[in-house]
């Protein structure tokens, strides 16, 4: 097989004018015009508002390739579009060869007949998705009516990512272009159209079964080998193992098994003494490469395809138990507590999410100890490089497909469509060892069950709705997956509108606490099976704010502020939590700063509790992991990779033990979770402190906690300390028996009212080869200590952490772990470094 790529420079142009600008592909209409200074910075202030008109104009990208004339000479020649956003007129040489209307598609289309020897011009027009939506004609009594919000009318009529119409954290941007690769391929040969990879696990051995389906002309010819052996090096560079260690090559004459109509060919290889694959905190995630290869008459390789796998079974739990019937992700037979966050796109302009960015956000999900992600629906299906990450990584991947908050229109086009869409992407993705499930949308089970701006839709869309997720996309997935747990929607009780907010059956998305405005301490009165959604707002830091603010706009209640706010009402309710926790800050920057502790405290709250009662609750994922602009929002990472306070936090409340504080009357209880392999020995100190860090009582006990046990360690009457609640911490701390030392801080009254002092901390920086330690020390009690710097950014060791007494605190900065900027020296970071404390 030829392949030439078509990615590179184009030419960008309204449709029927002039030249605009170049762009380079894979790209966009603003990765094109804002590369070549034709608009300003779409984020910046209120520009929001200018792009989002550039779309009602159609655009066209162009260029010119060579076909040299030995190419021609191949039977096909095949144009492959693996992400051309969204209605598409696809021209070679001013012939029309194709269209396309599907963003989450890979589009292919035989070009031969369009093409000749020499130059060649390939035109793709882009067609405004506006106009589309203008013109959309619907049948009677189907109008739809319902927005989601922060949104636009009309973006699920079309198959473009539901949050490039805005959503309630992020822009209406809208975009076009070609956001991932094209290229041609030119063959004459048979091609392997499908591969399929099935595991059987027995005694100490894994029958590995790989499916193969041919196509093309003379298949009866052809065999198939399938060869699988140890992945050596990841793409990350980690080594899984000294030598590879290889199965037999199996052979199998595809004419035995394959005929025109592609009945596929089967083959099964036992590997023995498997290395399985395990979640991240669970095990090593050894990987293995299935190779398959085509091979002619002759035994020469007409064509290979190389896929990644992970031994191990992964299903969803859901066994009766006395509360109802358990959530729980099962891996290799072990019930795993999953942890972690819900994952959007990390850009509005889809060509920048590149391979670099993706890791280095899911590194940051694994050094914050998450196990799991989930993609949720109103986005796009991310690349193969995000999905080999997961499986290296550990993280499962809670995978919804692409329909999140709307209501469809079930025409025949419409089923046709998502299906091919469905049926492509569960076939690309299958074979992935961190796939933990599909799941059909995002809320709208829960929407028609009780929302009543989406209730008040007609009964026809209600129809479409059963019919849409209960029949058609069900079927699809598991014609092309029957491996993979299938789960209707999120929230769920299994589908059928069966109570789909049921807290004894299935997942729950819980909201009180920030849309309701009901306090943290309300998630101690949910016993959530498996809470996949929560979340609490915070604004970015202040280097964040000023990359798309004025001076003047640096007000929360700004028009511009508050264009970078999409939930209505959101900067209200942040401070609505801040007056009940906190005395109100002296400036805008420590705002910004306190925020971010409230949205901490609050994650904490609830993975606190469900963490507590494990078992019960058997998951917890927080809204959200990232954004796709500068924004206030849900996100623990900030547009440009900026950890927030919640972000150090969950690295703590998801720890593989983590120790927290829970009030029950007057008595004090303190928890161990351990969610390892292994038991866990501990001791624990109790320690009540004034201001000073003084101790003024301590309480002390051993034990152990069980293998993936929760348990109550201690218990401690505070009651006689209610006279100077507003002079008292409390703190906890554990050590393992690994030397390790856990500790959690509670006050008696809300740190608003404690008469905290402020401290005088001295920080002296250490260079030690590759990392920065900076060695710190406080005057007394300095809660949510965080460490920031003027020019780099950068990932320490710890921040936004407690000093409890007046013994010397060590911070490591890895050098690999500056980004931004730089630091020259221990001199340099000394002069960048700002300290900020709650007092």
């Amino acid at each position: 097989m030829r392949k030439i790529m078509l990615n590179g420079q184009w030419e960008l142009a309204e449709a029927g004018n002039d030249r605009l600008c170049e762009v380079q592909v894979p790209g966009s209409v603003l990765s094109g015009l804002y590369g070549a200074g034709k608009i300003e910075d779409p984020f910046y202030r209120t520009n929001e508002d200018v792009t989002r008109e550039l779309f009602r104009k159609d655009y066209e990208f162009s260029r010119t390739f060579v076909a040299a004339e030995d190419i021609l000479k191949e039977e096909k020649i095949i144009l492959v579009c693996e992400g051309l956003d969204t209605l598409a007129d696809i021209y070679i040489n001013g012939q029309k060869a194709g269209s396309a209307d599907n963003m989450h598609r890979t589009w292919k289309l035989d070009v031969k007949e369009f093409l000749h020897s020499g130059e060649n011009q390939i035109r793709i027009v882009f067609r405004s998705v506006f106009k589309y939506i203008e013109a959309y004609e619907y049948e009677d009594n189907k109008e739809i009516h319902y927005v989601p919000c922060g949104g636009m009318k009309g973006n699920q009529l079309i198959r473009k990512a539901h949050c490039m119409f805005g959503w309630d954290w992020g822009p209406q941007t809208i975009d076009a272009g070609i956001f991932r690769d094209i290229y041609l391929e030119a063959y004459s040969h048979p091609r392997i159209e499908d591969v399929k990879i099935t595991q059987v696990h027995g005694d100490n051995a894994v029958d590995v079964c790989t499916t193969v389906a041919v196509s093309g002309d003379a298949v009866d010819k052809c065999q198939v080998r399938v060869t699988i052996q140890e992945d050596a090096e990841s793409v990350c560079g980690h080594r899984t193992g000294a030598n590879d260690r290889k199965t037999e090559a199996h052979v199998c004459k595809v004419g035995e098994t394959v005929s025109a109509n592609n009945n596929p060919a089967v083959l099964t290889s036992s590997i023995h003494n498997p290395k399985l694959w395990w979640p991240n905190g669970y095990g090593d995630q050894p990987l293995y490469k299935v190779q398959v290869e085509l091979l002619d008459e002759y035994g020469t390789v007409l064509e290979t395809i190389t896929k990644r796998i992970g031994l191990r079974t992964l299903t969803i739990s859901q066994e009766k138990d006395l509360w109802g019937k358990e959530f729980a992700f099962c891996v290799n037979g072990v019930k795993i507590f999953a942890m972690g966050g819900n994952y959007i796109p990390e850009d509005c302009i889809y060509s920048r999410i590149t391979p670099e960015v993706q890791k280095y956000l899911l590194e940051s999900c694994k050094r914050a100890n998450f196990n799991c992600v989930r993609v949720w629906g109103g986005g796009y299906y991310p690349s193969d490089h995000f999905y080999d990450l997961c499986d290296e990584m550990g993280l499962i991947v809670w995978q919804d497909l692409m329909f999140a908050c709307n209501v469809y229109d079930l025409t025949e086009e419409f089923e046709d469509n998502i299906t091919k869409e469905i049926t492509e992407n569960v076939k690309r993705l299958r074979h992935h060892a961190s796939l933990g499930l599909w799941c059909g949308n995002n809320e709208m089970e829960s929407a028609w069950d009780h929302w009543p701006e989406v209730q008040s839709e007609s009964k026809y869309l209600r129809a479409d709705y059963i019919k849409m997720f209960e029949y058609v996309i069900p079927k699809a997935v598991r014609a092309a997956d029957s491996e993979t747990f299938f789960w209707q929607s999120s929230p769920s009780s299994g589908g059928c509108f069966d109570d789909p907010d049921d807290e004894n059956r299935g997942d729950c998305h819980y909201w009180d606490v920030w849309h309701g405005q009901k306090p943290f301490t309300d998630y101690q009165k949910h016993y959530f099976r498996f809470c996949s959604e929560f979340g609490f707002q915070s604004f970015p830091c202040l280097k964040t704010v000023e990359s798309f603010t004025e001076e003047k706009d640096r007000n929360i209640f700004s028009r511009v502020m508050e264009n970078h706010q999409k939930n209505p009402a959101a900067n209200g309710k942040i401070l609505y939590y801040l007056s009940e926790n906190f005395r109100y800050p002296e400036n805008f920057r420590k705002l910004l700063y306190v925020s971010q502790i409230l949205q901490g405290m609050a994650m904490k709250y609830g993975v606190d509790h469900w963490r507590r009662h494990r078992g019960r609750c058997m998951g917890t994922l927080y809204w959200q992991i990232n954004d796709n602009w500068p924004v206030a929002s849900w996100a623990s990472i900030d547009y440009f990779g900026r950890w927030k306070a919640l972000h150090y936090m969950a690295k703590k409340f998801y720890g593989p033990q983590a120790v927290s504080m829970c009030m029950d009357g007057d008595i004090m209880q303190v928890y161990l979770a351990n969610e390892s392999m292994d038991a866990q020995s501990y001791q624990v100190a109790f320690y009540v402190k004034n201001m000073e860090c003084e101790i003024l009582e301590k309480l002390t006990g051993t034990g152990t906690v069980g293998v993936q046990e929760s348990a109550p360690i201690l218990a401690v009457d505070v009651s006689g300390w209610e006279d100077k609640k507003y002079e008292i911490f409390l703190e906890a701390e554990v050590t393992l028996a690994d030397g390790d030392v856990l500790c959690d801080v509670e006050t008696l009254v809300p740190y608003k009212y404690l008469e905290l002092d402020k401290p005088e901390i001295t920080a002296e920086v250490e260079e030690q080869g590759d990392a920065f330690v900076i060695h710190l020390k406080s005057s007394c009690f300095s809660p949510f200590t965080a460490i920031g710097f003027t020019d780099a950014d950068v990932t320490l060791e710890d921040n936004f952490f407690h000093m409890t007494d007046g013994e010397e605190m060590c911070v490591r900065l890895d050098k690999k772990d500056i980004r931004n900027g730089e630091i020259l020296d221990a001199a340099d970071l000394t002069q960048q470094m700002e300290i900020l404390t709650l007092a």
